[in-house]
């Protein structure tokens, strides 16, 4: 980081979605930032985009454009952040890259402000590394209550949203949607099968139909984004031990994701403990009034900053583990907002 004057942010991946997101946080956030330069891949260069009330033009990712920049945000698919988060840094910028190439390596620190805000001072990469959406829409609530009573171990269910694999996922729910829109479907074995025309990234319809599968295959039937889920909360948390179950769902919901947490402490807890937790917790809503319909939906959650948790409940049979829903917007913190708040801790003086 230089000294003097405001730092230069470049935002690499800056007309995707996330892009889109992280645009407006720019605009809406205090102001810590110089020049900010948009990146994308060539054939966007030239395009014009609003940060901050002006309009900045896209420029080619190349080595040339990534000279002079203190920070730069990696919003790029995978084999992209891999070949150019290096270079990068090695031009002297510190790198917060959102996708899972760097995430579980040792010398790269996994960071969420609200948790673990320290471990972005310690790269020695140049790299500091944002976790999966997935992750990001439990970790601040699970995070809070664990600095409170310690966490024994997790067994977690996820809903997601098809906006989490990206423009595809979208169009495919909605395409899928119009293809059975006004006909008596799931009455008969196959029928949403044989309505569609195409899964597109999943491997069964998404419309009318939840889908227990979400990432790829391993050899041991758990999925990718499962054991990713499993190895982010640990390395966030500092736990490499902590036994940690994932079932990853995805759903008919365009924005937000939601994950069902059963969580296990060393000590009986209480709700009304619990409430006050959450309540005072950065980055969290508490919302638990089922009595009177409160509790988080992805519809709440949606175009909004925090996590939001609900239905929280002792365990029947347990009284040291409770129960709890949580949804968040996994375009906003589960993407754009987290890379941007390591972005400004990175900048911080001190």
């Amino acid at each position: 980081m230089k000294t003097g004057g405001e730092p230069t942010l470049a935002v690499l991946g800056a007309t995707g979605a996330v892009g889109s997101v992280l645009r407006g946080l720019l605009s809406e956030r205090r102001d810590v930032w110089g020049e900010i330069r948009l990146l994308a891949s060539p054939r966007s260069a030239g395009r014009k985009l609003p940060v901050r009330g002006e309009e900045v033009e896209v420029l080619a990712l190349d080595e040339e454009a990534l000279e002079g920049v203190d920070v730069a945000l990696f919003h790029l698919p995978d084999d992209a952040a891999a070949q150019w988060a290096p270079v990068a840094a090695a031009k002297g910028a510190v790198v917060i890259d959102s996708s899972a190439v760097f995430r579980a390596e040792d010398d790269v620190p996994l960071v969420v402000p609200e948790i673990n805000a320290h471990a972005a001072r310690v790269r020695p990469r140049g790299i500091v590394a944002s976790p999966d959406c997935t992750t990001l829409a439990l970790i601040v609530a699970v995070g809070a209550l664990h600095s409170a009573w310690g966490l024994e171990s997790l067994v977690l269910s996820t809903y997601q949203a098809v906006s989490g694999s990206g423009r595809e996922g979208v169009d495919t729910l909605r395409r899928q949607l119009a293809e059975v829109a006004g006909t008596d479907l799931g009455t008969k074995p196959g029928d949403v099968r044989r309505a569609v025309t195409g899964a597109g990234p999943y491997p069964a319809p998404i419309a009318l139909n939840v889908v227990p599968f979400a990432g790829a295959g391993t050899t041991d039937g758990w999925t990718t984004d499962e054991m990713a889920v499993r190895a982010e909360t640990r390395k966030i948390l500092g736990m490499p031990q902590l036994p940690v179950s994932v079932t990853c769902v995805r759903v008919p919901v365009v924005t937000g994701h939601s994950v069902a947490v059963h969580a296990r402490f060393e000590n009986e807890v209480t709700v009304p403990q619990a409430h006050e937790i959450l309540a005072a917790a950065p980055g969290v809503v508490l919302c638990d009034a089922p009595g009177e319909g409160e509790f988080p939906t992805p519809a709440d959650a949606v175009g909004t900053d925090p996590t939001w948790a609900g239905r929280v409940r002792r365990a029947l049979d347990d009284p040291q583990a409770l129960e709890f829903f949580v949804c968040g917007d996994n375009l906003r913190k589960g993407a754009a907002l987290n890379s941007v708040q390591i972005a400004e801790l990175v900048a911080s003086p001190g």
